[in-house]
């Protein structure tokens, strides 16, 4: 019969954190590379996520403390409800709410200014598979946004999964200059609309 041992035991010491997955980024693309080099991939990262009553002082401290501009608002059961960004934080947006609704800025919920699930538009990952770093580039001028979310089809339940996230920050890292979308239309519909 095998002999066991008692493992020693330790405490744990002021100021530990956890460990955080990362993901390796190709120092620098241009146009012609494979645009899966620029993808946050959230198999290999973990998505950052904030409640949808949080207010918003804490969802720009989740922010910072992450190092993200964007940030999916999930429920509890972490189904996505909508993504809040940077820009949502510091725009018109809350404004807007206290203009329509009344009270301070502290009142403020996430849920009351993000953009919610049914209005976010995404690209395949099977294209970002095929696709070059100029196609990106060219998809972002088109939707006026700064981030573009990856969605895939899981092939057990045939339900939709956010891959990953690409943004135009990440971009103009490894490109080496500040690559700028289109402020024309903030979404498809609109482009379509003409409005």
């Amino acid at each position: 019969m095998p002999s066991y041992r008692s493992l020693p035991i330790t405490m744990i010491e002021t100021d530990v954190t956890y460990h955080k997955p990362s993901q390796a980024f190709k120092e620098s693309v241009d146009l012609e590379d494979p645009a899966i080099e620029v993808m946050t991939d959230f198999t290999r990262v973990t998505a950052i996520s904030v409640n949808p009553c949080a207010n918003l002082e804490q969802a720009r401290e989740r922010m910072i403390s992450s190092g993200v501009q964007m940030l999916f608002v999930s429920n509890q059961y972490h189904e996505v409800m909508g993504l809040i960004t940077i820009n949502d934080l510091n725009g018109t947006k809350p404004m807007q709410v206290l203009s329509e609704n009344g009270g301070k800025m502290e009142d403020i919920m996430v849920r009351d200014i993000m953009t919610p699930r049914l209005k976010l538009e995404a690209l395949d990952f099977s294209e970002i598979q095929k696709a070059r770093v100029g196609d990106l580039l060219e998809t972002f001028k088109r939707m006026g946004r700064q981030h573009a979310l990856v969605v895939e089809k899981d092939e057990s339940d045939d339900k939709q999964t956010i891959r990953g996230v690409l943004s135009t920050t990440q971009l103009s890292k490894q490109l080496g200059y500040e690559v700028q979308s289109s402020h024309m239309a903030s979404n498809i519909a609109e482009m379509a609309q003409g409005g």
